[in-house]
């Protein structure tokens, strides 16, 4: 049987905003403990701004409060950090970004630079391959 929705268990990391300057949206950290993998997927409305860029960036740590975070190595992602950044030149689009590494705990980053319209954005984590399946609805 092809069931992913019992098999995933979604979590807000950047809920939908408006973003209208240069300001880093810090997601929400995430604690992956009982999931063997994790996905982040990045919803892209209509960018205002016509030389605006978005910059991704992964931490990882073992601690709740990311207390000695380091970036993810590129050899611990599903994906890159550059494929899942965008430009003012992808309106409605999403991106993807996968994490292998052995650490509890990742963060998101999401960074704009030349900015100064309007860019609605949000940011999804999706845990897979639970220990204990199937997972909670709603998710908790």
């Amino acid at each position: 049987m092809r069931d992913a929705f019992n098999n995933i268990h979604p979590l807000r990391c950047i809920s939908p905003v408006v973003i209208a300057n240069d300001t880093p949206s810090v997601g929400e950290t995430i604690d992956r403990q009982g999931y063997d993998s994790l996905t982040y997927v990045i919803s892209i409305g209509t960018l205002a701004e016509v030389d605006a860029t978005f910059a991704i960036l992964l931490k990882e740590s073992d601690d709740s409060g990311m207390s000695g975070a380091a970036a993810v190595a590129d050899s611990d992602l599903l994906g890159t950090e550059t494929l899942a950044g965008f430009t003012f030149t992808h309106d409605d689009e999403t991106r993807k970004l996968g994490y292998l590494g052995d650490k509890r705990y990742t963060r998101l980053t999401l960074t704009p630079s030349n900015n100064s319209g309007n860019a609605p954005v949000s940011v999804v984590a999706i845990l897979g391959w639970p220990s204990v399946a199937a997972t909670a609805n709603p998710p908790v």
